[in-house]
Parts: C-alpha cells; structure tokens; sequence
C-alpha cells in the first residue's frame, strides 16, 4: 500500500513539474524568446497547453475575471501542494 502512496506522489511532483515549465514557456514566448515556430519548442508548448488546459479550464470557471492577469497555473500549484500535504499527513493509511 506504500507503493501506492509513492505512485501518488510522483504523479503529483510530475504535475507540480509541467506547471512550473509550462510558467516559464510561457514568459520565454512572450518575452520573445523563445519562439513557437520552431519545431521543439511548438511541439513542447502544444504538448503542455492539451495537458494543463482542461485543468485550468475548470480553475478559470470558478475565478472571476482579472484583467489579463491569469491566475489558474498559481491556483493549480496550490491545489497540488495541497494534495502532496494531504498525502503526506495521511500516510498512515497506506501502510
């Protein structure tokens, strides 16, 4: 059953993880430097936009609006350490 805490938790940091780069893509594209015409780096950029969208598309709904300012990639790393905190204090179960 520990082994299913561990799994959990890895699936949290992987998602912890394409938040935080698709953040950073995405102030790289918009400062110019990066550029979605190149081959990897659109390829990357769509990858990360069809995994996390359906996620922030929920937060969005729930957010009012801020005037430019997107603030779903913030609240789903929130809500992900949230969950590893959950796990965490509840180990016990999985033992």
């Amino acid at each position: 059953m520990y082994s299913l805490f561990q799994i959990l938790m890895l699936i949290l940091n992987i998602v912890w993880f394409f938040i935080i780069a698709h953040v950073i893509m995405s102030w790289l594209i918009n400062f110019q430097v990066l550029n979605v015409r190149q081959q990897l780096v659109g390829q990357i950029w769509y990858g990360l936009n069809r995994m996390l969208e359906p996620m922030y598309a929920k937060i969005r709904s729930i957010l009012p609006p801020m005037g430019g300012l997107d603030l779903a990639p913030l609240i789903a790393l929130v809500g992900v350490y949230a969950l590893q905190i959950i796990l965490a204090n509840n180990i016990g179960y999985f033992l």
